[in-house]
């Protein structure tokens, strides 16, 4: 049974989501990373990088498999399962690439537009709307290619497991639904799906309502994190 060790964000709900798609066995360790969790020696074990999601597979090609980046997770998951990614040459490489773009350019460019408009301790207007630019330009991709296919790899795949969640949360944030239609009808057919309601839910009960107090922010984002990082 594969051992997920997560938490409710956009990066864990990918790897929820694409768990219940296909349907491998797994048992969830909660990773609470708003009280420094992610740094424990345990976890620190499993992910050098001190960051969720990662996952344990007893049962991977030669045995024990220990793996972070949420990327990589999912690239094994679907292979493991043998679902959504294709199987031909030409659309795995349409699969990969769509799945790069999230974690390469929406994933870093919704979270630092979310730091910067929401965490931060100074609001500074360049950093905001460059941000929320440059997200909106990132959408403005995902239109184009969903005006010409219903999911980014032509079908149903990881790619959009990738996507969904920042696109989820970012929506009436850093952009509004209705310079983007595609990306509407998309992201509805999606969260229509069972298994994607199921992920998302996953770990829903440890999140913690209301502003972020001064010692989670130093957690996530100050100094106490580079200091648990370098082992000080």
């Amino acid at each position: 049974m594969i051992e997920l060790y997560s938490w409710p964000t956009p990066n864990g709900q990918k790897i929820h989501i694409a768990l219940e798609e296909t349907g491998l066995p797994y048992k969830t360790i909660p990773v609470d990373i708003s009280a420094g969790a992610q740094f424990s020696s345990e976890f620190l074990a499993i992910n050098p990088n001190h960051r969720i999601p990662a996952i344990i597979d007893p049962d991977g090609p030669g045995g024990d498999v220990r793996l972070f980046e949420s990327g990589a997770i999912l690239i094994y998951l679907a292979e493991k399962a043998g679902n959504f990614i294709p199987t031909d040459a030409a659309g795995r490489y349409t699969c990969l690439q769509w799945l790069m773009f999230q974690m390469g350019g929406i994933g870093p460019m919704f979270g630092q537009f979310a730091h910067f408009n929401v965490y931060a301790p100074e609001k500074l207007p360049y950093a905001i709307e460059r941000y929320r630019n440059e997200s909106r330009r990132l959408v403005g991709v995902l239109e184009t290619r969903l005006k010409q296919d219903d999911f980014l790899a032509g079908t149903y795949s990881i790619a959009d497991m990738a996507a969904y969640p920042w696109v989820h949360v970012a929506a009436g944030k850093s952009f509004e639904w209705d310079a983007y239609p595609s990306v509407k009808r998309w992201h509805d057919a999606i969260e229509a799906r069972p298994a994607v309601r199921r992920g998302m839910q996953l770990l829903s009960e440890y999140r913690k309502p209301g502003k972020m107090d001064e010692k989670m922010k130093d957690i996530l984002f100050g100094k106490a994190q580079f200091e648990r990082r370098q082992g000080n």
